[in-house]
């Protein structure tokens, strides 16, 4: 630990492990954690309850690990123990049976532990790449693929084998994980010429208000599609295999888009980057709420997700990474991961499973349509890094 590790084909098929395997347990509990709660017997809004726990402790986990990272420096350490600890968590599922309270408690303890461990990583690997932040996408483009995985392997273990093997394979996944990240080794950030600001400066500036509220909007502009997709592609008809390959594909697509992210951050810019993001997002909302039964409208729709997550999600680590320098940078993706990921998911999962039958999916859908579109016009307005 004496010097700032080089990024070496070793090292780096190690960071792109963990994000290979974080994102392969999204893989499992996005497209199929809804059909698994389902097949216990519950209704649309105690499913959107349960999914929405593990995003709530997104606003508070992030925060509570992101201020101990930045005044500890051991953040490899914190991962480390947030992985186990999720794994140790994660076995009580079997036990928790059908019982909302216990499901809704694992839950709660799993994800408070898991959601803590990846915007810490995310810093790790911000300081391995060191002035290279850009080829960022390079290395996050394996938990995409993890990501693809998943969701269409697990399409067909559901299948032949029913919605009961989804706890086995997630618990595997985190015990990976985990393992994973005994092999990653720590990093340390060269210092920065410049004094660090306090946070309240930061936190008070016009653009870093914006940014977050784009990022709060668009997420929970993505409530119905993470809680609902599933189930929705299932009133057509569609086979689970099927849907587990549009979960893929979508996915698929943004592996693309990272492949290509270290040339176009530098050319277009992150504001315009994010402004396409927020465009393509109304419409894919707009596209799947009123034509998912058609196939090629629905295969269209999903390619967006290019934009929706995969542009959206590289120029705002970019951004995060120019708001928050030096040792603001664990609270900054920790800011980032909860009041996008953790809240605005959270805040998008809750109304769906409340409104989904009231209101219908089309009406749920133009409602996400209408949030991006307002993210946009936040960005738009003020978003001027």
């Amino acid at each position: 630990m004496g010097g700032i590790v080089v990024l070496t084909p070793v090292l780096y098929l190690r960071l792109s492990g963990f994000y290979l395997f974080y994102f392969a347990t999204l893989g499992v509990l996005l497209p199929y954690w809804g059909l698994y709660l389902l097949a216990l017997g519950f209704a649309p809004a105690r499913i959107g309850e349960l999914l929405a726990i593990s995003q709530v402790t997104k606003v508070i986990a992030p925060n509570l690990w992101g201020w101990l990272g930045d005044h500890t420096g051991q953040r490899i350490r914190i991962v480390r123990w947030a992985c186990l600890a999720t794994v140790l968590c994660f076995v009580g599922i079997y036990a928790a049976g059908g019982s909302y309270s216990r499901l809704a408690l694992v839950t709660l303890l799993f994800s408070f532990f898991w959601n803590a461990a990846l915007p810490q990583f995310e810093v790790v690997t911000l300081n391995h790449l060191g002035e290279q932040v850009h080829r960022y996408s390079r290395v996050r483009l394996w938990g995409s693929v993890g990501f693809i995985g998943a969701a269409v392997g697990m399409g067909w273990v559901v299948e032949d084998w029913g919605v009961a093997t989804v706890p086995t394979a997630l618990l595997g996944l985190f015990t990976v994980l985990w393992l994973n990240s005994l092999v990653v080794p720590e990093s340390i950030k060269a210092p920065d010429p410049q004094p660090t600001p306090p946070i309240g400066q930061v936190l008070r500036r016009p653009a870093v208000i914006a940014f977050f509220i784009a990022c709060f909007l668009n997420q929970a502009a993505h409530g119905p599609y993470y809680g609902f997709f599933s189930l929705y592609l299932e009133t057509f008809g569609y086979s689970r295999e099927f849907i587990g390959l549009m979960w893929g594909l979508g996915v698929a697509v943004e592996v693309a888009m990272f492949v290509f992210m270290h040339r176009l951050l530098p050319r277009f810019g992150p504001r315009r980057l994010l402004l396409a993001a927020l465009t393509m997002a109304t419409l894919r909302w707009l596209l799947i709420g009123h034509f998912a039964a058609n196939l090629p409208v629905l295969l269209f729709a999903q390619t967006l997700h290019a934009f929706t997550f995969g542009v959206f999600h590289a120029a705002s680590i970019h951004l995060v990474h120019q708001f928050f320098p030096g040792a603001l940078q664990g609270r900054g993706q920790a800011l980032y991961s909860s009041l996008s990921f953790g809240a605005g998911n959270a805040v998008g999962s809750l109304a769906a499973g409340y409104l989904w039958q009231g209101l219908g999916p089309a009406m749920m859908f133009n409602l996400a349509a209408i949030l991006a579109a307002l993210g946009g016009w936040v960005a738009w307005r003020r978003l001027w890094p």
